[in-house]
């Protein structure tokens, strides 16, 4: 099949990689020529007209850039240059919100939309893609060739007993998930719930080195080997996963994680996802004070924290336990 794929990034480059690898025919446009050309395989795009006249009726293009006001221009400009018939694939991490609103814009052209929330990160090029797709069921059916080639496969996992009647692309690594919006709904709690696995594991891993503390009574100290712990974790272990899989190697690279700030950002999915409880009145404390975690994170010390010390001065006479770090520093 052929498909033109906007925005060359490390996801959007190995997609198209990817297809090109499973035979089919990529067209490939992004705003820096130089990573065009880098694309073996592929037939370059020097404009986004140019594009789309190098691809066959009913054409179909995939755009994989940061949600927002990036992506919304070019879905927009796309639609100025597509015909009735042809397709927008959006593939990145936008609000579902976003992509309701672009196709009924794109309605009105007789232009269809699907959005499809894609995880895989920059190691999809070879497990491929989990896909949770949005959008009309006959444009989704006429896209199947793109998504079975991007889809992981069967693998090696084992199929849950009782699956024989349901949707067999769900076992490939791909879902049609619904109208369009329902894709990236899908993917958008995917991400809320990565961020409550992350913190978990992050706390349980802090705990474990901080049990070298010196504040602790010398018999009850332990100096844990955490990137023996996350492989050891990894086989067997009902905690086991890919998150784990990718713990265990960035603890084996560098044990102390020295090179790393600890200053977390959010990509967006999180809030959304925290929002979307807000809404449907769903309690979501994990996903919440992990997103919360990711906000302090980037705060040394917050005027808030500084006022709790204040007024636990004031109501019980609580000095604050200053460490000998900031004790240095008001020198």
């Amino acid at each position: 099949m052929q498909i033109g794929i906007v925005g060359l990034g490390r996801m959007g480059a190995n997609i198209a990689r990817r297809l090109i690898k499973k035979g089919h025919k990529v067209v490939a446009f992004d705003r820096t020529p130089k990573v065009v050309k880098a694309l073996e395989g592929a037939t370059g795009a020097d404009s986004l007209k140019d594009l789309v006249d190098k691809l066959d009726a009913p054409r179909a293009v995939w755009v994989m850039l940061p949600a927002g006001k990036i992506t919304d221009d070019m879905v927009l400009a796309l639609g100025d240059l597509l015909k009735p018939g042809d397709v927008v694939i959006d593939g990145g991490n936008t609000f579902y919100k976003d992509d309701i609103r672009r196709a009924k814009s794109l309605k009105q052209k007789n232009i269809a939309y699907v959005d499809c929330g894609t995880s895989g990160g920059v190691w999809g090029l070879d497990r491929g893609y989990c896909m949770m797709i949005g959008g009309d069921k006959d444009v989704v059916q006429r896209l199947d060739p793109v998504f079975a080639a991007l889809a992981p496969g069967e693998g090696n996992i084992d199929k849950t007993p009782g699956r024989e009647s349901r949707d067999p692309r769900v076992t490939q690594g791909y879902l049609h998930a619904g109208p369009v919006g329902a894709g990236h709904f899908v993917k958008m709690v995917h991400n809320g719930i990565e961020y409550g696995l992350m913190q978990a594991y992050a706390e349980g891993f802090d705990i474990l080195r901080g049990r070298a503390g010196k504040e602790l009574p010398e018999d009850e100290r332990f100096t844990l080997d955490t990137a023996d712990i996350a492989e050891v974790w990894r086989r067997g272990s009902v905690v086991a996963s890919w998150l784990l899989d990718l713990t265990a190697i960035a603890l084996a690279k560098s044990p102390e994680l020295k090179e790393f700030t600890g200053d977390v950002a959010d990509s967006g999915e999180g809030r959304w996802t925290v929002e979307a409880a807000i809404d449907e009145a769903v309690a979501a404390p994990v996903i919440t004070a992990a997103l919360f975690t990711r906000f302090r994170s980037r705060i040394e010390h917050s005027f808030g924290e500084k006022l709790l010390s204040a007024m636990r001065n004031e109501f019980g006479g609580h000095i604050e336990n200053v460490t000998p770090k900031a004790k240095d520093e008001d020198k």
